[in-house]
């Protein structure tokens, strides 16, 4: 089961997460430790009233940054697996946006390899971000640009 997805259509991270822990540990005994992290589009941004998202990808260039990303953690953690999922197109308040989850056989490494995951992500990951206001007005978010 692949631990990285980009996905162009709203998703429950709970039911992926089960899903992946199910696949992936159906039988595993040997972690004892899953931390995880759901991020959520909110209705204001910079004081204005959003009523919508558009995320751009560059579909490979993306999957590629983000299996670096996972397989760096996996390296740099005691880590059983990790799960990162994100959302691309059109995304509406209240939609989960993205999932991370890091499964370890101690909590400091979960913990840990989860924050790593979301920061990195949110911070470089090639994803470009318009947001379309409740006046309809349009705007590129510059903050979440790589680089």
């Amino acid at each position: 089961m692949d631990n990285v997805r980009l996905l162009d259509r709203a998703y429950n991270p709970w039911a992926l997460l089960e899903a992946f822990q199910q696949a992936r540990f159906a039988d595993a005994t040997d972690f004892g430790a899953t931390a995880v992290f759901t991020g959520t589009m909110r209705d204001f941004n910079e004081g204005d009233d959003v009523a919508k998202m558009y995320l751009e990808h560059y579909p490979g260039m993306t999957l590629r940054y983000l299996q670096t990303l996972a397989d760096t953690a996996k390296q740099r953690w005691s880590l059983n697996d990790c799960l990162i999922v994100h959302r691309y197109g059109d995304i509406n308040p209240g939609e989960t946006i993205v999932l991370t989850a890091a499964w370890s056989a101690h909590r400091g490494a979960a913990f840990d390899a989860c924050r790593y995951l979301i920061e990195d992500l949110k911070h470089h990951a090639p994803f470009w971000k318009k947001e379309t206001l409740a006046n309809g007005d349009t705007r590129w978010v510059a903050e979440n640009t790589p680089g």
